[in-house]
């Protein structure tokens, strides 16, 4: 089955961020992409739903006990 991939508005959407930011976090190499480049114009990325999903646990924090 292929990778269902997503648009850089529907990665910030999804993470409630700019998608400046989403493209931050691709430089950086936090996010995979894949690129759908057509010829010599600009490239078109999308990201992997798992590579999301992934990013998404990466940066998922435990909550810390209320001090008694």
């Amino acid at each position: 089955m292929p990778a269902r991939l997503l648009s850089i508005p529907a990665v910030a959407a999804a993470l409630d961020v700019d998608r400046r930011t989403v493209y931050r976090f691709v430089a950086a190499g936090d996010l995979p992409v894949v690129d759908l480049r057509t010829g010599t114009g600009r490239s078109r990325i999308r990201v992997p739903a798992a590579g999301l999903d992934d990013f998404i646990s990466s940066r998922a924090v435990i909550a810390p006990r209320p001090r008694r």
